[in-house]
C-alpha cells in the first residue's frame, strides 16, 4: 500500500514538474483506477484537499507567481549557504568534454548510441612502429642494469627514442611528428613498460602534460615552428614544472610569481615577466634544454593593455632550461631510475612572447592544464597499469604451473587460486578499460573518464602486483636480474602519486567533477546563484531549478520502477545476446540507483558534499564501476567468442557491478541523515541487494584459467613485449612455461606415478628410468622431461651475489657523500 501510494505521488508531482500533461493525465487515470479498485473511495478526496492541489499547481505552473512566492525566498536561501566557486574551480569544471560518462551519471543510458561505439584500432603505420621501432627498442634495455647499475637508460637507447620519434607521437605530422591516436600511444608505452618501466616513463613525458601537448593545442604559429620541430626530432627534451615545495595536488595554490615588468632582453628593453620559482618532482628536468612553467601572473602597470586587471592568475611559460637565472640539473630518486628533480629560478626574466599561446592566453594556463591532463591520466598511466596486468597474468599463471609444493602446481591451491583470479579479473578489466577510455580521447579529453582511468587502473595495477608477489613468494623478494615481480613493485607507488594523488582524485575528483560536468542541470544552476546580476540569475534560477527538480524526482522514479520490476524493465542494446543482456540491464538499473542517490547527496548536503569525501569517494566509485562494466562488454563483444572469454568477462562484469552495489549500500548506510536514505534505498532496491559476492567457483575456475595457454593469455601476449631468452627475468619463466606446454601430458603421468610411489630411486633420472620401464612414459617423453625438468629448476632459483657487490669502493663512497652533501 505504501508503495503503491508513493508511487502515485511521485508520478503526480513529477508531472507537475515537468510540466507534461501528459504525465497529469497519465497520473489521473492511474488514481481512477485506483479508485475503482476500492483501495481509496472518493469519500476520501476531501473538497478542501482538491482547493490546496489547485492552489499548489497554479503556484508551480504560473511563472510570475512561482518565483514571487516561492523561487525568490528558495533563490535567495540557497545562494546564502552556497560557497562561492574559485575562479580555479569553475576553469577546472568547465574544462574537457564529457562522453559516456554523462550517460551512466543521468540514470538512463542510450544502449542504442553505445552499440555505435566502435573500438579503437592501429593504422598500419602505428602498427609497423609497434612491430618493429618499439620492439627494437625493447630489445636495447634490461631493467636491472638500468635500476643497479647504470641509474639510467644506455646511451644508446636515450639516442634511439630521439632518432625514431618516440618523443614526437603527439606532435602534427607538419611539425615531423608522428601525430598517433591515444589508443596506439598507449599501446606503444605499455609494450615499453612490459620490458622496462624506466623506458616506459621516459618515453611518456613528452607525450603526456608538458611543452609539446600545450604547443600543439595552444601555441602561437611561431611557438610551434620554433620548438616542435626540434621536440620531434629529440633534439629538444622538454620538461613541466607544476608541482612545489608548497603545493602538489592543490596546484591552484602555485605560490611561483611572475610579475609583468620592463627589461632587457637580447640587448632590447621589452615587456616581460620577472619570474621566481621553486619546483620538485619535475620528470625528465634533469636532462630537459625546455621547461614549461606554470605560475601566477601579476600585472600592477597594467603593461599588459588591461588596467583593470593586476592579477591574471595561472599562466604557462616556455623557457630554454639555459636561460639565466634557471637552476636545473640535480636528480630525485623516486626509486625507479628515470629522471626526475627540482628546477629553481631566481628573477628570471623572460619576454612576455614566451607565454604559451602568447599574451593573449596569459592567466588562462589552469584550463590549459586540466585539458591537457587527459593524456597522463587516460593513456600513460593506465598504460603502465595494463601491461603489469598482462605481464602479471601471464608470468604469474605460469609460474603458478611450473612451481610445485606438496606434489602439486601450486596455483591449483584454492588459497592461491584467490589471488590468481583477482589477476585474471584485473588484467582483463584493465584492457578493456584501455580500449573505451582511448575511444572516448579520440574526441576530446572527457576529464571524468581520465580521472576514473588514473585511479582505477593504478589502484587495480598495485593489488594486482601484491597479490604476484605473494603467490610468488622467496623467489619474488629476492632482488636480482632473475627477479620478474621486484621492480614492478617497487614502482608502483609513483604511479599511485603522479598526475594527482589517489586519494584526492577518488575522494574529490571524479564525483566532484562528474556531478558538475556530467549532471544536466547542476553546473547552470550553481551559475546563476553567483551571477552579478540577481535579476537575470532569477529568472534562470527559476527555470534551472524546477527542471533540476523534476529531473530528481523522474530519476528516482525511474531507479523505483527498475527495483520493482527486478530488472525486467531494464534498457539494454538491441544487439545484446542472452550473455551480455542481463547485464546491460543491471547496468542500466545500478545507474538509475546512481543518479537517484547523487541528486539526494547534492540535495541534501548541497556545497558541504565537498568535505563530505567518503561519501563523495563512494558515489565516484559506483560511476566509475559503471563505466567499467560497460568496457568489459565491448571488449567482450569484440573479441573471438571462446569460453575462457566469457568466464573472464563475467567474472569482471560480477566484479565491477558488486563493487558499485556495494559502495551505493555503504553510501546509504553512512548517509549524514539516515531515514531519507533508507527510503532511497528501499526505493532503488525493494528486494534487497541484486548481486552475491563471487562465488568459490568462479575463483576456481579463473585460478585454472590462468595456468592455461588459453585465448585471454594469448592476446594479453599481442599487447607486451615477449622473451624466450633464457637470461631475461621474463624470458626466463615463460620459455619454461612454454616447453612444460609441450611435455604437459608426460609429465602429469610421471607425477602422477611419482606421487603415488610407484617409481623406484633417489633422483630424477632413476625415477625416469623406473617410469619408462613400467611403460607409464616413453624414452622420448623422458629425454623431454629431463630437459624440462632442468630448465624448471633453473627458472626457480634466485639471484646470489659475491660480497663485492655490496660493498662501494672508496671513491664511489666520497662521491657519495659530496653529492648528498650538496
Amino acid at each position: 500500500m505504501f508503495l503503491i501510494t508513493l508511487l502515485t505521488l511521485l508520478v503526480a508531482f513529477a508531472a507537475v514538474m515537468f510540466f507534461n500533461p501528459g504525465l497529469l493525465i497519465g497520473s489521473a487515470i492511474f488514481t481512477a483506477v485506483w479508485l475503482s479498485t476500492g483501495l481509496m473511495t472518493p469519500a476520501m478526496v476531501h473538497p478542501v484537499t482538491l482547493v490546496l492541489l489547485a492552489g499548489v499547481l497554479a503556484v508551480l505552473n504560473v511563472p510570475q507567481l512561482r518565483r514571487a512566492l516561492l523561487t525568490k525566498s528558495l533563490y535567495k536561501t540557497i545562494s546564502g549557504v552556497m560557497p562561492q566557486m574559485s575562479q580555479t574551480e569553475s576553469e577546472a569544471l568547465e574544462a574537457g568534454t564529457t562522453w559516456w560518462d554523462a550517460d551512466l551519471f543521468q540514470g538512463k543510458p542510450d544502449w542504442d548510441k553505445f552499440a555505435t561505439i566502435t573500438m579503437p584500432t592501429l593504422t598500419k603505420k602505428e602498427q609497423a612502429f609497434l612491430d618493429n621501432e618499439v620492439e627494437e627498442l625493447c630489445d636495447m634495455l634490461d631493467e636491472w642494469d638500468i635500476h643497479h647499475h647504470r641509474k639510467d637508460l644506455p646511451p644508446e637507447a636515450w639516442q634511439y627514442l630521439k632518432d625514431k620519434g618516440f618523443f614526437s607521437l603527439i606532435i602534427p605530422e607538419e611539425y615531423g611528428g608522428k601525430h598517433f591516436s591515444p589508443y596506439a600511444q598507449s599501446r606503444v608505452m605499455s609494450k615499453i613498460a612490459s620490458r622496462s618501466i624506466t623506458g616506459a616513463v621516459t618515453a611518456m613525458v613528452p607525450n603526456s602534460l608538458g611543452p609539446g601537448e600545450l604547443l600543439a593545442k595552444y601555441g602561437t604559429e611561431e611557438q610551434k615552428k620554433r620548438w616542435l620541430p626540434g621536440l620531434a626530432k629529440g633534439t629538444e627534451i622538454p620538461c613541466f614544472g607544476l608541482t612545489g615545495p608548497e603545493v602538489g595536488s592543490d596546484a591552484g595554490s602555485i605560490p611561483d610569481l611572475g610579475i609583468v615588468c620592463k627589461g632587457q632582453h637580447e640587448g632590447k628593453e621589452v615587456i616581460g615577466i620577472r619570474l621566481n620559482f621553486a619546483k620538485r618532482w619535475i620528470t625528465l628536468a634533469p636532462v630537459a634544454t625546455v621547461i614549461g612553467l606554470a605560475f601566477k601572473l601579476r600585472d600592477p602597470d597594467g603593461l599588459l593593455g588591461d588596467a583593470e586587471t593586476q592579477d591574471y592568475g595561472i599562466t604557462c611559460a616556455l623557457i630554454p632550461a639555459d636561460h639565466d637565472g634557471v637552476e636545473i640539473g640535480r636528480r630525485h630518486y623516486p626509486g625507479a631510475p628515470f629522471m626526475n628533480g627540482p628546477i629553481n629560478g631566481k628573477d628570471v626574466f623572460i619576454p612576455v612572447d614566451w607565454i604559451i599561446g602568447g599574451p593573449d592566453m596569459a592567466g588562462k594556463g589552469w584550463r590549459m592544464l586540466i585539458e591537457c591532463l587527459g593524456a597522463g591520466r587516460g593513456v600513460s598511466l593506465p598504460a603502465l597499469a595494463t601491461a603489469s596486468g598482462e605481464v602479471g597474468y601471464r608470468m604469474t599463471g605460469a609460474f603458478g604451473k611450473i612451481r610445485r609444493q606438496f606434489k602439486t602446481e601450486v596455483g591449483k591451491f584454492e588459497g592461491v587460486q584467490e589471488a590468481t583470479s583477482q589477476i585474471a579479473i584485473l588484467g582483463y578489466t584493465l584492457e578493456a578499460m584501455r580500449h573505451l577510455v582511448t575511444k572516448s580521447l579520440e574526441s576530446g579529453t572527457p576529464s571524468v573518464i581520465t580521472a576514473m582511468a588514473k585511479y582505477h587502473a593504478t589502484e587495480m595495477m598495485r593489488t594486482l602486483i601484491n597479490h604476484g608477489m605473494d603467490v610468488a613468494g622467496g623467489r619474488a623478494i629476492q632482488l636480482g636480474p632473475r627477479n620478474f615481480m621486484a621492480l614492478p613493485y617497487q614502482s608502483v607507488p609513483i604511479a599511485i602519486t603522479v598526475e594527482g594523488a589517489n586519494i584526492l582524485t577518488r575522494s574529490l575528483m571524479i564525483f566532484g567533477q562528474g556531478s558538475m560536468r556530467c549532471h544536466p542541470y547542476l553546473f547552470d544552476v550553481i551559475q546563476t546563484l553567483q551571477t552579478d546580476d540577481k535579476a537575470k540569475g532569477l529568472i534562470d534560477f527559476d527555470r534551472l531549478f524546477f527542471a533540476l527538480a523534476g529531473n530528481s524526482l523522474s530519476r528516482t522514479m525511474r531507479a523505483f520502477v527498475l527495483g520493482l520490476s527486478g530488472n525486467r524493465l531494464a534498457n539494454a542494446p538491441e544487439t545484446a545476446d542472452e550473455f551480455t543482456k542481463e547485464w546491460y540491464q543491471r547496468i542500466d538499473r545500478m545507474s538509475a540507483a546512481l543518479a537517484s542517490a547523487a541528486d539526494l547527496a547534492l540535495g541534501i548536503l548541497g556545497g558541504d558534499l565537498k568535505r563530505r569525501e567518503l561519501l563523495s569517494a563512494r558515489l565516484g566509485d559506483v560511476h566509475s564501476q559503471l563505466f567499467m562494466a560497460c568496457s568489459v562488454l565491448k571488449y567482450y563483444e569484440n573479441q573471438p567468442a571462446s569460453d575462457a572469454e566469457k568466464v573472464h568477462a563475467r567474472a569482471s562484469l560480477h566484479h565491477a557491478l558488486y563493487s558499485a552495489q556495494e559502495a551505493l549500500f555503504d553510501f546509504y548506510d553512512n548517509f549524514t541523515v539516515p531515514g531519507i536514505a533508507g527510503v532511497f534505498k528501499r526505493l532503488a532496491f525493494p528486494y534487497g541487494r541484486i548481486l552475491r559476492k563471487p562465488d568459490d567457483n568462479q575463483l576456481r575456475a579463473l585460478g585454472d584459467l590462468i595456468m592455461e595457454d588459453n585465448p585471454v593469455r594469448q592476446a594479453f601476449g599481442q599487447f607486451i613485449h615477449n622473451s624466450l631468452e633464457q637470461d631475461d627475468a621474463f624470458g626466463r619463466v615463460e620459455s619454461t612455461y612454454q616447453t612444460l606446454l609441450t611435455v604437459e601430458d608426460a609429465w602429469g603421468r610421471y607425477n602422477k606415478a611419482e606421487s603415488r610411489g610407484k617409481l623406484a630411486g633417489d633422483d630424477i633420472d632413476a625415477r625416469l628410468t623406473s617410469a619408462v620401464s613400467q611403460n607409464i612414459i616413453t624414452q622420448d617423453e623422458a629425454d623431454r622431461i629431463r630437459e624440462y625438468d632442468k630448465q624448471r629448476y633453473d627458472s626457480l632459483l634466485t639471484d646470489a651475489f659475491e660480497k663485492s657487490f655490496f660493498v662501494q669502493d672508496e671513491e664511489e663512497k666520497a662521491e657519495s657523500a659530496a653529492s648528498d652533501a650538496s
